[in-house]
């Protein structure tokens, strides 16, 4: 009796095992055909690192011998762009209110190259147009500015692409650094990616955009030297001094020279910093029919905020607030005698007119 109740034992234990292997193997073939099928690659990534990813060109983009370097932008990022995705407090606050949803929707779709970029210029309204059509659900882009073709070039396409959201099909990747238009390597880099890109230039009158940079630059450094003592090599002569940023950046028509050398002028659009102010659905229709985009951002999505001067989102569905740019816009202008304006205002008219022509506009800076 006592050896038969231990050979049951012995038999049930061996049962019990087999089951337990059976199982075991169930679990593991399960977990094996998942991971084929490409669900393992749904677990949640950080924004804006993508561990792989297939390399999609455009339809009509032939393929370039150009080296792509692996790289990782947690890894690689500079000091000076260490907190890429914090350029300022508002849209850092912005970026981390919306974490959860951009985490959830960074898991699907691909990492492409931008199809589009606004390359310009500073203080013309570049962000606001960056503001405007980030609404439109076809498109994808990066908030902060990535200087990948003036600063960080030397990274290579493959950590310049890592910097991008994903994007689904029919939805386009677009950037924005306005310091593109007035760097010299900027366009040649930007062909060698692609030939086919798009390029937004938001335009200002230099005078006013030149008044308006100078006080952006008076906020950080309060002890900066007047407008009129940057603005003349010599005040006595009442020579402009061009080597002042300020001053040169304005000079649209000589950068667009440079862009031409490589873009044909169909591929550029010209906006208007002062119709995106006194009509923003105008001049977004014009955008999103140069990006193929259908007219989704419309008159119906703004307001004309009073106390900043200029035009905001109306409130999205789920927020509490409307969409307005933060305190660094609509800073008031320090007070800059006439004549001081009047001989910058001299200096740019050829310029200007040598611009008109070369884009076929005439922007009415007057």
């Amino acid at each position: 009796m006592g050896c038969w109740s231990t050979s049951f034992n012995f038999g049930h234990l061996r049962a019990q095992s087999k089951v337990s292997v059976f199982f075991t193997m169930i679990i593991i073939f399960t977990y094996l055909f998942y991971c084929l099928t490409g669900y393992c690659d749904l677990t949640p990534s950080p924004l804006y690192v993508h561990q792989s990813f297939k390399h999609k060109r455009h339809p009509e983009e032939e393929p370039k011998p150009v080296a792509l370097r692996n790289a990782s932008i947690a890894r690689d990022l500079p000091g000076s762009s260490r907190d890429f995705l914090s350029q300022n407090a508002e849209e850092t606050n912005r970026i981390s209110s919306d974490s959860y949803n951009l985490s959830v929707f960074n898991n699907f779709g691909d990492k492409e190259f931008p199809r589009a970029i606004i390359i310009g210029v500073k203080k013309g309204g570049t962000r606001a147009l960056l503001e405007f059509l980030r609404v439109h659900p076809d498109v994808r882009a990066v908030g902060a500015e990535p200087h990948f073709f003036d600063r960080f070039y030397e990274k290579g396409l493959e950590w310049y692409r890592n910097l991008m959201p994903r994007t689904l099909e029919g939805q386009i990747t677009m950037e924005k650094t306005p310091s593109y238009f007035v760097t010299r390597e900027a366009p040649r880099r930007v062909y060698a990616m692609s030939r086919h890109t798009k390029l937004i230039v938001v335009v200002r009158d230099p005078v006013t955009r030149a008044v308006s940079d100078y006080t952006q630059t008076l906020s950080k450094s309060p002890g900066l030297p007047s407008f009129q003592d940057l603005v003349f090599r010599n005040a006595s002569t009442g020579l402009i001094d061009t080597a002042w940023s300020a001053v040169r950046i304005g000079i649209y028509a000589k950068h667009l020279e440079n862009w031409l050398r490589f873009f044909p002028l169909s591929r550029l659009l010209f906006v208007s910093g002062e119709r995106l102010v006194t009509d923003p659905a105008g001049e977004m229709g014009r955008v999103q029919d140069f990006l193929g985009l259908k007219r989704v951002v419309t008159g119906k999505h703004f307001y004309f905020n009073q106390t900043k001067g200029f035009p905001c989102l109306k409130k999205p569905e789920g927020s509490s607030r409307p969409r307005c740019l933060g305190k660094s816009k609509g800073r008031a202008h320090p007070h800059i005698p006439a004549e001081v304006l009047l001989r910058l205002r001299d200096f740019y008219r050829p310029f200007n007119l040598k611009f008109y022509q070369m884009t076929g506009h005439d922007f009415g800076w007057e």
